[in-house]
């Protein structure tokens, strides 16, 4: 996978080379490596802060050019705030600050990953490194002019000067899978639907299998032979073909039950004979964030060979309004056997996860499994581009999740289940109907998937408001934001690699 820059990891020792990169508290103070390398210049430093009001608050920068007594090209002076209260996420933040001041051209860096008190850790100073590469990513392989400056881009060859340079690198090497687990979602999300279409979503997860991963594409015919009759419903009006796509990774104990994640993957969604209306319609190519972060999910877990067993499984469709497309009114009998009124057209993504789901729940029979789905608009009304929604039938695994999503910075929020909701989605003339109206739409679309579950622990993630169009970020300024990959794998990590 290319990168825009390249980062690797030197000793705090070494000599500084093109741009020089340091971090100082709210009092102006640096480590003692940082101050040996500034020399002189620390008193440079403290003027230019006097002049330029700089506090040294968190992620805030003082950006000297030419400095005077440094034959560094140019001083960037980040602060860190009070360095008694950071987190693993401040670090990630600091990479993307440093990232987002790298000029346009071919250019060298040196950060020094120190704070007052002594040399970063290794795993700080690799929330640095992440941190850089994810701020960098850009998706504009579809334009052939650029803007004055744009030209060439930004190619960097950064070092970061650590105390301990061989443990860093090592760290580094598991990290730099999942920022580009984090990249592949982006990249599928951000891509056109004509290029991106169910066929071609499954052939790109099936690349997985050069990093070990078990790959079984089920096509039109085997979903039909299995029952498969809500996904199929959906997928019907399309002149693209609909696909499932199971993904297994064998990285734990043999014959240990997996844990399992299911993505939403509709390629595009005009809402069919329920069509919406024109304004944004362009964003619903981003309608598979769920199944792009799980693709994502599956190729960092494969390449930084995860001490787990996992299952990814995503429902590919293409909602169209043809001549064949299904209708409001039509009932449709999915893989479980239960049966489903089609109210709203535009209600479809449920109805492919319901198949999926259960497929799982009953074929590969995970210890838990999590789905991820940019389900509902009542979920960006409810809590904003801030947070994911989560609804979960198990606490334990909520919990978890929280302190996931904490620890990640992928925040979710847990929204609430229970049998009053349930209530609005009975149908009269099927087992239930797809959608309850307007009032508690995340929750209701959440009660319909309780449905498919089988009575496995289950947590339904509703990424809507922060897998696509959220606002930019210090770690990410792309459409798509490959949400929910540094999630799960930290949610994996947590519960099968750490002691």
């Amino acid at each position: 996978m290319s990168d825009a820059i390249k980062v690797g990891f030197v000793p705090l020792s070494a000599a500084p080379r093109g741009i020089l990169v340091v971090f100082c508290d709210d009092s102006l103070k640096v480590g003692p490596a940082t101050a040996k390398a500034l020399g002189r210049a620390v008193e440079l430093v403290k003027r230019a802060a006097a002049a330029a009001a700089f506090k040294g608050k968190s992620g805030a920068t003082l950006d000297i050019l030419a400095p005077e007594g440094l034959k560094a090209t140019r001083l960037l002076v980040i602060g860190a705030g009070k360095a008694a209260g950071l987190k693993a996420n401040d670090f990630l933040k600091f990479g993307g600050v440093a990232s987002s001041k790298l000029p346009t051209g071919t250019t060298t860096m040196t950060i020094m990953a120190e704070l007052p008190d002594g040399a970063m850790t290794s795993e700080q100073a690799v929330a640095i490194a992440s941190g850089l590469r994810l701020r960098a990513y850009k998706f504009d392989r579809y334009k052939t002019k650029k803007k004055d400056g744009e030209e060439g881009g930004s190619r960097a060859d950064i070092s970061l000067a650590v105390g301990d340079a061989t443990a860093a690198k090592k760290a580094f090497t598991a990290a730099g899978h999942v920022v580009d687990g984090v990249i592949i979602a982006r990249d599928l999300v951000n891509e056109p639907p004509n290029v991106l279409f169910p066929e071609e979503f499954a052939r790109r997860a099936s690349q997985l299998r050069k990093l070990g991963v078990k790959v079984e594409v089920l096509d039109v015919k085997a979903m039909q032979k299995l029952g498969m009759g809500a996904l199929l419903g959906v997928g019907q009006g399309s002149a693209r073909p609909s696909r499932t796509v199971i993904m297994r990774w064998d990285g734990g104990k043999k014959g240990e039950a997996p844990v399992s994640f299911v993505g939403k993957g509709v390629c595009f969604d005009t809402g069919g004979i329920s069509i919406k209306p024109a304004g944004s319609m362009e964003d619903m190519k981003g309608d598979m964030g769920g199944a792009a972060c799980v693709v994502g999910l599956m190729h960092a877990l494969a390449a930084r060979k995860a001490k787990a067993n996992v299952v990814g499984a995503i429902g590919l469709v293409e909602n169209m309004p043809d001549g064949n497309a299904q209708r409001p009114g039509d009932i449709v009998t999915s893989m479980s056997g239960q049966t489903i009124e089609i109210i709203n057209t535009d209600a479809e993504g449920r109805l492919v996860l319901a198949d999926v789901l259960w497929y799982v729940a009953k074929k590969v029979k995970p210890k838990f499994m999590v789905d991820l789905a940019t389900l509902t608009g009542a979920i960006v009304v409810a809590l904003g581009t801030e947070h994911a929604g989560m609804f979960s039938n198990n606490d334990e695994l909520a919990e978890r999740l929280l302190a996931a999503g904490v620890e990640s910075g992928d925040k979710v929020w847990r929204m609430p289940l229970g049998p009053e909701y349930d209530k609005l989605i009975d149908s009269q003339f099927a087992d239930m109907k797809n959608t309850g109206g307007r009032h508690g739409g995340s929750i209701t679309a959440a009660q319909f998937l309780q449905r498919f579950v089988d009575g496995t622990p289950w947590a339904h993630l509703d990424i809507a408001g922060t897998a696509m169009g959220a606002p930019k970020t210090d770690i990410n300024q792309s459409w798509g934001s490959g949400y929910g990959v540094r999630l799960l794998d930290r949610l994996v990590a947590d519960r099968y690699e750490r002691t």
